[in-house]
Formats: C-alpha cells, structure tokens, sequence
C-alpha cells in the first residue's frame, strides 16, 4: 500500500519552493501521479510511506503551451492527451502523435505528464526518445534568496541513467523546448510484454524530412529506447541517410547499423531482431508520410518493412 500524510497542490512556484523547503526531506514532486504506484510496488515489500506529496501540477507556468512554425514550447504538466488532441502540436512534433497512441489509455494520458515521462527516466519511457529527436531543451527553475532562477539543459544531458537525471533536490522542471518540424513525416514503433497498456521493450521515433523530388532524404532524426540505460541518438545512421536515395539498399544498411547497440540486461537477440525490424518500417511509415514518390516505397520495400 502506498501511504502519504499530506497532499499538496501549490497554484505558484512560490508557493511551490515554500513547501519544498518546509517539508525538506519529506517530500516528493508530483504531476499526474501515474508512475507512483508502480514506483512504489517495485522491489519493495511491505507499505511505502511518503511523508508528503506536492502535486504542482496546477502551475501555470508547467501549463502553458506554445506552438508555431519554428519552435514549440510545453509546460512540463502538459498532459500526453495534447498531442493527440491538440492537431498544431501534433503537425510540430510528428512522431508525437503516434507515441501519444502507444501510452496506457484514454484516461491515463489525461493525467500522465510529458514532464514526469521526462523525470522518471525510465529506459522503457515513451516520451523521452522523440524529445532526444528533436534535440529538446528542459528548462529547470530554481529559488536563491527569494528569487526564482532558471536554467537549460538539453535533454540528452538530463538523463543520467536508468531512474537518474541531473535534476538538484531544489529545482522543479518547468517546461520543454524543442524545434518545431512541420513537414516531416514521423513514426514511433514499440513492442512490449502484451498489447493493452504496454510497457516498452523497444521503441523507436523517426522523423524524415524528404527534398523536393521527394525521392531523397533531406533531413532524418532517430532515437531508440529500450535498449540501453538511456536513449539512444542514431547519429551516425541520420549522417549516412542524409542526403541519399529513399531505396531498399539503403533502408536495409540503415537498419544492420544500430543493432550492435543493444546491450539491455534480458533478451539481446530478440531485442537486435526488433531494432532491425523497427528501422525499417520506421523509416519506410516516416518517408511514406513526409511525401515520397509512391514509385520509391515500391510493393516489395512495403512487404520488407511489414
């Protein structure tokens, strides 16, 4: 059972830093909730007492969002349901919408926050791959001598490992920052233990940007989840895609290259079989949806990526 003494809900971050420092030592941060009770079951026996819960959920700055043609911005308590009903957020960010589809169910994603997916760091998280692709910054606040500062950080840079950021015991994540991409074509490919509310063995986000011909890769961005302690950029896949053909051949080095990336604790082989897997109808759902000829994703790379 998970117990808690108090349940707080501060409307600022004032009031938010007051209470951190009154309960310091007994609380924890709060925004949506979802992860707690499975935090608390796992490894553990017996009851999990949390002194204190602050739920800052209600903050206007972790709620605000905002979305134009070149940049978009969330408050961390923006719930995963945005990105699936919010149709600007969804064109900005387009594996978004296909990861928010993915993440536990209707009513769950209600509540599920984009900055707690972020804070958890969990390897299997959803969220956290697409945000690497986007080459998101985390704006992190803080208070020194009555006042509020912020500072940013990429998120590449935020997670640490598995469970583990470098987010101090005085800040709160605010918001995220990230590159909008309007005209890219996204995919987010997962697999997990079961099909209904799955957590993630492997999952893939893939964006293509194509050229005018809509033959050849102008712009790609790749990041893998699951298959290590942290997100994986696929830098050197997106480099040796760039600017070439949309074509079997090339699909098909593009998928060998991460599979040498697995090193997760269980189910290696199956793991390297799904990256495979995934890369290619990752990238073959993503060009599909930036625009390629339909005489480029020809019936037989279709079949090869089914």
């Amino acid at each position: 059972m998970l117990l808690c003494d108090q349940y707080l809900t501060p409307v600022s971050l004032d009031e938010a830093f007051f209470l951190m420092d009154a309960h310091r030592g007994r609380y924890r941060l709060v925004a949506g909730a979802t992860d707690l009770l499975p935090w608390a079951r796992q490894g553990r026996a017996g009851d999990v007492h949390i002194p204190v819960l602050i739920d800052v959920a209600r903050i206007p700055e972790l709620r605000e969002r905002s979305v134009n043609d070149t940049q978009v911005r969330l408050g961390a308590a923006t719930p995963i349901q945005r990105f699936l009903d919010d149709a600007a957020l969804g064109r900005a960010m387009p594996a978004m919408p296909r990861c928010a589809v993915w993440f536990a169910d209707d009513q769950l994603r209600e509540s599920a926050t984009i900055g707690g997916n972020i804070v958890n760091a969990s390897p299997a998280a959803d969220g956290t791959p697409p945000l690497f692709a986007h080459d998101a910054v985390l704006e992190l606040a803080s208070r020194n001598n009555g006042r509020i500062e912020a500072r940013r950080i990429p998120i590449a840079d935020f997670i640490a490992g598995p469970g583990k950021t470098t987010l101090a015991d005085d800040e709160i994540l605010v918001a995220i920052e990230c590159a909008a991409l309007p005209g890219y074509g996204g995919s987010f490919e997962k697999v997990g233990h079961r099909r209904s509310l799955v957590i993630s063995t492997v999952c893939l986000a893939a964006m293509v940007k194509l050229d005018a011909s809509g033959r050849t890769f102008e712009d790609v961005r790749l990041c893998i989840g699951g298959i290590g302690p942290i997100p994986d950029r696929l830098y050197d896949v997106e480099a040796f895609l760039r600017s070439g053909p949309v074509s079997m051949n090339r699909l098909e080095q593009a998928a060998d290259m991460p599979v040498s990336l697995v090193r997760s604790r269980t189910r290696q082989d199956y793991r390297r079989d799904v990256v495979r897997g995934f890369m290619l109808r990752g990238l073959f759902n993503a060009a599909q949806r930036a625009g390629a000829e339909p005489d480029v994703l020809t019936p037989e790379l279709e079949a090869a990526c089914a």
